[in-house]
C-alpha cells in the first residue's frame, strides 16, 4: 500500500510539472511557427492544460480501470466549481459577465445534460464517446471561427489571455514540448498503476480514487492560475478557466476514455456524483445573475458556500467507502 501511495503522489507531482512544461513548449513552438494567438490559446493551451486528464483517461481505459477515467473527469468538474471558484471568490469576489450566462454556461449545461442522458443505461459506449468527441471538436471550431470573424467570444479570449507569454527559440521550445509530452505519458502511466493498486488493496472502486485524489491533483494547476487571476482582479480568466476545463473534461476526457473502452458506470454515480455536478453547474446561473442593476458576481459568502458543498460531497464519498 505504501509503495502504491508513494507512486500515486509522485506521479501527480511529475504530472503537474510536466503538463506546464508541455504547454509552454507547445505554445513556444506554435509562436515560432507563426500560429495566431487565438489558435495557440484554443488548441495548444485548451488541449494542453487538459492533457493530464486526457492521458489518465486513455491509459486507465486501456488498462480496464474505466472508473478512473470517469471519476477523474467528473471529480475535476466538481472540484473546479466548488473548490477552485470557492477559493477564488474568498480571495476576491469573481465577476460574471452576461455573455458567459448567455453562451458559455448554456454550452456547459448542454454538455452536462448529454453526459447525464448517456449514463442512464449504465454504460458510456463508443457511440456515446463519438458524440462527446464530436461535441468538443464542434465547440473548438466554433470558437475559432467566432474569434477569427471578430465576434466576441469571452471563453476563447480567456484562454488566449492565459497562454504562456514568453518567446522561446524554436529548438528550446521543441525540446520542452517533447520532454513534457514524454514525462506526461510516463507519469500518467505510473499514476494509474498506483491508483489501481491503492483501490485494490483498500477494497474500494477505482471510481473513488478518480473522484478524489486524482481529480484534486489534476485540478491543482487550474487552482493556482485561478487564484492568481482573482488576486489580479482578472475575473474572466478565473471563471473562464473553470468553464473551459469542465467542457474539455465532460466532452474530450470522457469521450477519449470511452472510445478506447466503453465505461461501465456505477449506480452511485447517478444518485451522488451526477446530481452534485449538475447542481453546481446550474448554481453558476443563480450566483451569476445580477441584482438591483448590478452585474452578477460570486461573492465571498457564496464562495464559502461552494467550499462547504465540496466538503459535504467529500464526506459523502468517504461514507460510501466506509460503507463498502
Amino acid at each position: 500500500m505504501i509503495l502504491y501511495a508513494v507512486t500515486l503522489f509522485g506521479g501527480l507531482i511529475v504530472l503537474v510539472w510536466s503538463a506546464d512544461l508541455f504547454v509552454r513548449g507547445a505554445a513556444g513552438t506554435a509562436r515560432a511557427l507563426g500560429m495566431t494567438p487565438l489558435l495557440i490559446g484554443m488548441l495548444v493551451v485548451g488541449f494542453g492544460t487538459s492533457a493530464p486528464e486526457m492521458l489518465i483517461s486513455a491509459i486507465s481505459a486501456a488498462d480496464g480501470a474505466s472508473g478512473i477515467a470517469l471519476g477523474n473527469a467528473w471529480g475535476s468538474n466538481i472540484a473546479n466549481i466548488a473548490l477552485i471558484l470557492g477559493v477564488s471568490a474568498l480571495v476576491r469576489p469573481v465577476g460574471v459577465r452576461s455573455r458567459v450566462l448567455r453562451i458559455e454556461l448554456p454550452l456547459l449545461s448542454a454538455a452536462t445534460a448529454i453526459a447525464a442522458l448517456q449514463i442512464l443505461d449504465g454504460t458510456i459506449g463508443r457511440w456515446d464517446a463519438g458524440v462527446l468527441l464530436l461535441g468538443i471538436a464542434a465547440f473548438v471550431g466554433w470558437s475559432i471561427h467566432r474569434g477569427r470573424s471578430g465576434q466576441p467570444d469571452s471563453l476563447a479570449a480567456d484562454v488566449v489571455a492565459d497562454a504562456p507569454g514568453e518567446e522561446m527559440p524554436l529548438r528550446s521550445a521543441v525540446v520542452s514540448l517533447v520532454a513534457g509530452l514524454l514525462l506526461l505519458v510516463a507519469s500518467s502511466r505510473v499514476l494509474v498503476w498506483g491508483a489501481v493498486g491503492i483501490a485494490t488493496a483498500a477494497g474500494v472502486s477505482d471510481l473513488v480514487i478518480g473522484l478524489t485524489v486524482i481529480a484534486v491533483g489534476t485540478s491543482l494547476p487550474e487552482l493556482a492560475s485561478s487564484i492568481a487571476a482573482a488576486r489580479r482582479g482578472e475575473d474572466d480568466i478565473a471563471l473562464g478557466n473553470v468553464i473551459g476545463s469542465n467542457l474539455f473534461n465532460t466532452l474530450a476526457v470522457v469521450g477519449l476514455g470511452a472510445i478506447i473502452r466503453p465505461i461501465a458506470v456505477e449506480p452511485v454515480v447517478l444518485t451522488r456524483d451526477l446530481p452534485v455536478m449538475a447542481g453546481l453547474t446550474l448554481a453558476l446561473f443563480a450566483v451569476g445573475i445580477g441584482h438591483s442593476g448590478r452585474p452578477g458576481r460570486i461573492n465571498r459568502l457564496e464562495g464559502a458556500t461552494l467550499l462547504a458543498v465540496y466538503a459535504v460531497y467529500m464526506v459523502l464519498v468517504a461514507r460510501s467507502v466506509m460503507g463498502a
